[in-house]
């Protein structure tokens, strides 16, 4: 089954209803996905996710108060990441994979930080370390974005995601494109009320004093475009040499979306770092 056509499921987490999506063989280790600032599910590569799901199970979710979830989004990205695991744990997976996009990067930062155990691999793209540079200016870069997208009749992902090139605004329309792909059953936009909760969160992240990432010993693969606005480029850099088990993955004329603009090259780095 394919992402486009795999049905919204909700699950019962200490009293909220979590919504999700799946794809995939149910068989070996899952990948959660922990997707970016404003995202729902509907956010998320079709590309991206068919490819993993080729080899693995796929989950993606909306998290506490995000999309067609239950209950008010935290304002502190530890919180975020405490939701992320009971939600993991209400679908009775014990080891999982992770793949964290910009805030889903820094949810899953800390998700293996609080729960060592219960992650086994994990995939960093367009994010940062705690106290990273530039990291609590996303709120600003966001709304500098919004103006310009708004001035120039487009989507604010084509100045956020990708770099001003030919070559980056072709692939962000063709992203745009994909995520449009599917007609049916669509998830709930994203409220005001989470997105404030969410650029709390990253701001009180990017002031955050450095955690110690050296204690983390699993392996992680590190992804970003050479000219990230949201999560600077740098980031990638700094979190690949404090991890001690990282491998960094740099993709030229991309920003913070690279992941999508380079989707096919990422999956199979994916896959061959989960393999």
């Amino acid at each position: 089954m394919s992402f486009e056509t795999a049905p919204t499921k909700t699950i019962e987490v200490n009293g909220t209803s979590f919504a999700y999506r799946e794809a995939g063989e149910k068989s070996g280790v899952p990948v959660i996905f922990l997707h970016h600032l404003t995202a729902v599910l509907d956010d998320w590569d079709p590309r991206v996710v068919d490819g993993f799901a080729a080899k693995h199970h796929v989950i993606a979710f909306d998290n506490r108060g995000v999309g067609a979830s239950g209950g008010a989004t935290p304002a502190t990205v530890e919180e975020m990441a405490r939701d992320a695991v009971a939600f993991i744990r209400a679908l009775g997976l014990s080891k999982v994979d992770l793949l964290g996009f910009s805030l889903g990067g820094f949810v899953a930062q800390a998700i293996v930080q609080e729960q060592p155990d219960l992650v086994r691999k994990l995939i960093i793209a367009g994010s940062g370390p705690a106290g990273g540079e530039g990291i609590s200016n996303m709120g600003a870069v966001l709304q500098d974005a919004l103006a310009k997208a708004g001035a120039a009749g487009k989507h604010p992902k084509n100045f956020l995601f990708f770099s001003q090139t030919g070559n980056g605004q072709a692939a962000a329309n063709a992203f745009l494109a994909r995520l449009n792909e599917r007609k049916n059953d669509r998830d709930a936009a994203i409220s005001n009320a989470t997105i404030g909760a969410q650029l709390t969160a990253i701001h009180a992240w990017g002031q955050a004093e450095p955690s110690k990432l050296s204690a983390i010993h699993h392996p992680v693969l590190v992804v970003n475009g050479d000219d990230d606005v949201m999560a600077p480029t740098i980031n990638s850099f700094e979190l690949a040499r404090l991890l001690p088990n990282a491998q960094l993955s740099i993709f030229p004329d991309a920003g913070h979306g690279g992941i999508f603009q380079y989707h096919d090259v990422f999956v199979q780095q994916a896959l061959d770092f989960l393999r």
